[in-house]
C-alpha cells in the first residue's frame, strides 16, 4: 500500500500524508463531496477534482497490485520465478506491461514452437543464433527424426527433413522474440510515435449511400496514430464496426518489395544481429521477418488500436461530463409559474403548467399545426391558462415543430400584451419564452418515477411538465433522468458504458452537493444524489416527510428509518432547511461545527440570525481565534464564508437569449448577420449555438477567439449566451458556420485559416481525400463529426 500511496502522491503532485489521509477517508465510506467540503484540514485541502482522480487511480492501482500477486504466484508455481523476474514484475507500472512480462509463462494452447521444443530442436536454434557461420542444413541433419502418427491415425509432427527442422528453428526463435517484453514494448512505443492509422472505404460500398457517405472524410485517410484526435479515432472505429471502413496500422515508411521493413530492422537491432553473408544469416533474416509479419504486426496493431480507443474514449467521456456539468449547473429561473410546451405536429403540442413550487396544476393539448391548423383555438387555450395560473415563463422543447411552436408562443405574448392594454390601459409584466433542450424528457415520461409522481397524467403530457420544471431548476429536474439520456455527449454510444456511467454519476453527485438540496421539497431522485444517501434512504426521507410534515431541524434526520450516525455525518451539511428552528440549517455549515459558531456568537455578542449576511463584521474576525484541535483555521474560514453568504447558490443568474425578430428559419439567415444565441453543445473542435432557427450553428474552434484555442471549453460552456456572426449558410445540408470574432472579416474559403483544429506535421492531411475537386472547410468537417457523434 505504501508503494501505491507514493505513486499517487507523485501523479497528483501532493504529499504522501495527504494521499494517505484521503485513502483512509474513502476506505472508511466517506464520499468525495464530503471530504472535499468538510475534511480539508485532514487532507490538506484536496479539492473534488484531485479526489476524483485519486479515487479512480486508487482503484486501478489496487487492481494492478492484485494482478501482480496472481502473476507472481502463477510463475512461482511453475518453478520459474527468479529474482530478476520478481523485480521486473514489481516494477511494472501498468497492467499491459505486467501482462507483457507474464506472456511467456501464461498457459496457452500448444504452439508450433512448443512442438519443436518437445522434439528437441531448441539446441539447434540456440546454436545457429550463437554462431551464424554454421551451415544450417548440415547442422539440421542431426535433428531429423522419423515422421510421427497420432493416435487417431492422422499424421503428427514431421521433422524428417532438414527443411522441416529449420522451420522448427524459425518457430522457436520467432515465438521467443515475440514474447520478449522489452522488444514488444519498444516496438509498441515506436509505432505509437511514428506509425500511421490508415483507413479506406471497403470495396463494393456505394459512397453515395447516405449511411456510407457519412464517413467520406475517411475513405482515404491516414494520420500519425499517436496524434489522432478523439473524434476522428472514434469515427474510424465506428466506420470499421459498421463494415464501411477498413482500418489498419501501417509503418511510417513502406519497405521496397523484397526488402526488410523498418520494424524488422528494429528487431534485428534489439537482438544485436545483422546480415553479414554468413551461412545462417538468410535463415535468421527469415526468422526476424516471421517474428514481425506473423507474430507481432497484428498483435501490435491490436494493442495500439486498444490504446487509441481508450484515450479517445477518455476525451469523449470528458466532453460528455463537462457538458453535463454545465447543463446541470445552468442558471435556474427559480420559483416562477411556467408553461411547458412539448412541440408536435400531427399529435399536437402538449401543454403543462406548473406553479412556482413545480407542482403540476393543469395540462392540455393544442393543435396549431398540420393537419388541424387550429391556430386561433390554440392561442385561446394557451392565453386562458396563462391568465388563470399567472404564467411568467414559457418553456418550449427544442424537438420537432419547435420553431413553429416558438412562433405560436411569440404571438401569444403579443396578443396578451395587446389585450391587457385594451382592457386595463397598461401592459402586463412581460412573459418570456425560452427554447430548452428536451433531451431525456421522453425517457423521464415513461419512467417508474414519473408514474409515481404523476400517476393520473398521460405519458405524453409528462414530458411537457418536465420541460417546464427543467427551466425552473435544471438540476432538480435533470437528476430524475439517466445522465446518458440527456444527450450532450460525443460518440456516447461508442465508449465504455460502465466508465461513462461512473463518470457521469460522479458529475451529478458533485453538482448536487455543490448546490445543496432543500430537504423539505427535494424529490427522492434528487435526495439520492446527496452525499451518503442511498436510493432507499432517500425514499425513507420522503416517507418521513409525508407522515410527519416538514423537517424543522437537521437533527430530525436521525428519526428516519435506515439513516444512522455515519449517513448523517456524510449528508447533513448538504441538506438545507428553510424557515426551520435553527437558521444555520439553511446554510452549508455542518452540524458538527455548530459549536464553533456558538463561539463566534459569544465573541460578537450577537445571535446567529444577526451574524448571517453581515460580511463587514464577519471579515473583521480572525479565524485563528476560533480554531481548535478538531476544527482548524481552514474549517473556520469556510464557516465564516458561509455565514457571509448563507445558502448561496453557485449557479449563475438566469438570462434569456434574445432571438432576432424575423429570423425564424435557416432560410432567413444571411452572411454577416450578428445574432444572439445559446451554446447547446461543446466539443473540442467547436461550440454549437442555438439561434432559434431549429438548426444549431457551429462556431469552429478557430472562430472562438483571436487567440489560439486548443479546446473550445477554454472559451465557452453549454448554456452560455453568446453573440455570433454568420459566416456561411448551407441550407441544403442544414449547416450554419458562425464566428465569435465579430470584428473579423468573413473567412475566405480558399484562403489560409488560422488555428485550425487539425493535427499537424509530416505532411499528413487530417483527414485526406483523394479524387475530389475541393477539400471541405474545417467547419464542414466538424459538422460531420458531430452528426456522426450524435448517432
Amino acid at each position: 500500500m505504501q508503494q501505491i500511496v507514493r505513486q499517487l502522491a507523485a501523479e497528483i503532485k501532493v504529499t504522501e500524508s495527504q494521499v494517505r489521509a484521503a485513502v483512509e477517508l474513502l476506505d472508511g465510506g466517506a464520499t468525495v463531496p464530503f471530504i472535499a467540503r468538510y475534511r480539508k484540514e485532514v487532507t490538506g485541502g484536496l479539492d473534488d477534482v484531485q479526489l476524483r482522480e485519486l479515487e479512480a487511480r486508487l482503484a486501478y492501482l489496487r487492481e494492478l497490485e492484485d494482478r501482480r500477486v496472481a502473476v507472481l504466484k502463477s510463475i512461482d508455481e511453475q518453478g520459474k520465478l527468479t529474482d530478476a523476474l520478481r523485480a521486473a514484475i514489481a516494477a511494472a507500472p501498468t497492467k499491459q506491461e505486467l501482462e507483457d512480462i507474464y506472456l511467456p509463462f501464461k498457459q496457452k494452447r500448444r504452439t508450433k514452437g512448443q512442438i519443436a521444443r518437445e522434439f528437441g530442436i531448441e539446441p539447434l536454434a540456440d546454436k545457429l543464433l550463437a554462431d551464424p557461420t554454421l551451415d544450417p542444413h548440415a547442422e539440421a541433419q542431426a535433428f531429423c527424426q522419423p515422421a510421427t502418427t497420432l493416435d487417431d491415425g492422422k499424421p503428427g509432427p514431421d521433422f524428417s527433413t532438414t527443411f522441416a527442422v529449420l522451420d522448427g528453428v524459425r518457430d522457436i526463435l520467432s515465438e521467443r522474440w515475440a514474447e520478449d517484453a522489452v522488444l514488444v514494448q519498444s516496438l509498441r512505443e515506436w509505432l505509437w510515435a511514428e506509425g500511421l492509422l490508415r483507413s479506406k472505404k471497403v470495396d463494393g460500398k456505394n459512397e453515395n449511400d447516405p449511411e456510407v457517405a457519412k464517413f467520406r472524410d475517411y475513405f482515404e485517410y491516414d494520420e500519425p496514430i499517436g496524434r489522432v484526435p478523439s473524434h476522428r479515432a472514434l469515427a474510424v472505429f465506428r466506420g470499421r464496426a459498421l463494415e464501411i471502413l477498413e482500418a489498419k496500422l501501417v509503418l511510417p515508411v513502406e519497405p521496397e518489395p523484397g526488402q526488410p521493413s523498418i520494424a524488422e530492422g528494429k528487431i534485428a537491432l534489439h537482438l544485436g544481429w545483422s546480415h553479414q553473408g554468413r551461412k545462417s544469416d538468410d535463415l535468421l533474416r527469415k526468422c526476424v521477418a516471421w517474428t514481425w509479419r506473423v507474430k507481432l504486426s497484428l498483435s501490435t496493431e491490436r494493442d495500439l488500436f486498444s490504446r487509441l480507443r481508450e484515450e479517445a474514449e477518455k476525451v469523449a467521456i470528458k466532453v460528455f461530463a463537462d457538458n453535463l456539468r454545465d447543463l446541470l449547473l445552468a442558471a435556474p429561473a427559480g420559483p416562477r409559474a411556467v408553461m411547458g410546451l412539448d412541440p408536435g405536429i400531427r399529435t399536437g403540442v402538449k401543454v403543462a403548467v406548473v406553479d412556482r413550487t413545480g407542482k403540476l396544476v393543469e395540462t392540455a393539448t393544442v393543435y396549431p399545426h398540420e393537419p388541424r391548423r387550429d391556430w386561433d383555438g390554440s392561442l385561446a387555450t394557451l392565453g386562458r391558462l396563462c391568465m388563470k395560473h399567472g404564467v411568467q415563463l414559457i418553456a418550449i422543447g427544442n424537438g420537432t415543430a419547435s420553431r413553429e411552436t416558438d412562433k405560436l408562443a411569440a404571438e401569444l405574448i403579443k396578443l396578451m400584451q395587446k389585450q391587457a392594454v385594451d382592457q386595463a390601459g397598461q401592459a402586463l409584466p412581460a412573459i418570456e419564452k425560452i427554447v430548452v433542450s428536451e433531451a431525456g424528457a421522453s425517457v423521464y415520461s415513461a419512467s417508474e418515477y414519473a408514474s409515481q409522481e404523476m400517476p393520473d397524467v398521460d405519458v405524453s403530457l409528462r414530458g411537457a411538465a418536465s420541460i417546464a420544471r427543467r427551466l425552473q431548476d435544471p438540476l432538480a429536474e435533470l437528476v430524475k433522468i439517466e445522465p446518458k439520456s440527456i444527450g450532450v455527449g460525443q460518440y456516447q454510444h461508442d465508449v465504455n458504458q460502465s466508465e461513462l456511467a461512473r463518470t457521469l454519476d460522479a458529475v451529478v453527485e458533485d453538482c448536487v452537493n455543490s448546490v445543496g438540496v432543500d430537504l423539505n421539497t427535494a424529490s427522492a431522485p434528487l435526495l439520492a444524489r446527496v452525499s451518503g444517501l442511498s436510493g432507499s434512504v432517500a425514499k425513507a426521507v420522503v416517507r418521513w416527510r409525508e407522515q410527519h410534515g416538514v423537517f424543522r431541524n437537521r437533527k430530525q434526520l436521525m428519526e428516519v428509518s435506515g439513516l444512522g450516525a455515519k449517513t448523517f455525518e456524510q449528508a447533513a451539511g448538504f441538506l438545507r432547511i428553510r424557515d426551520g428552528d435553527n437558521p444555520l440549517d439553511m446554510t452549508g455549515v455542518h452540524p458538527e461545527t455548530y459549536p464553533v459558531v456558538e463561539q463566534i456568537m459569544e465573541k460578537t455578542g450577537k445571535p446567529v440570525a444577526e451574524l448571517m449576511g453581515r460580511a463587514e463584521m464577519l471579515k473583521t474576525l480572525k479565524p485563528e481565534l476560533f480554531a481548535n484541535e478538531k476544527f482548524g483555521v481552514i474549517t473556520v474560514r469556510d464557516i465564516l464564508g458561509e455565514l457571509e453568504k448563507p445558502g448561496r447558490d453557485p449557479r449563475p443568474d438566469f438570462k434569456v437569449a434574445r432571438f432576432n425578430e424575423g429570423v425564424e428559419d435557416i432560410a432567413d439567415l444571411r452572411e454577416g448577420m450578428v445574432l444572439e444565441g445559446t451554446v447547446s453543445n461543446v466539443a473540442q473542435f467547436g461550440a454549437f449555438v442555438d439561434l432559434g432557427v431549429h438548426q444549431d450553428g457551429l462556431v469552429h474552434v478557430s472562430q472562438l477567439s483571436h487567440k489560439f484555442v486548443n479546446d473550445a471549453r477554454e472559451v465557452v460552456k453549454t448554456g452560455d449566451i453568446v453573440k455570433v456572426k454568420v459566416l456561411e449558410v448551407d441550407a441544403a445540408r442544414k449547416r450554419i458556420s458562425l464566428s465569435m470574432k465579430l470584428d473579423a472579416a468573413p473567412a475566405r474559403r480558399d484562403g489560409p485559416r488560422d488555428n485550425r483544429f487539425e493535427s499537424a506535421g509530416r505532411g499528413y492531411a487530417a483527414p485526406r481525400r483523394a479524387a475530389e475537386p475541393a477539400q471541405p472547410s474545417a467547419m464542414a468537417s466538424a459538422f460531420a463529426k458531430l452528426q456522426q457523434g450524435k448517432r
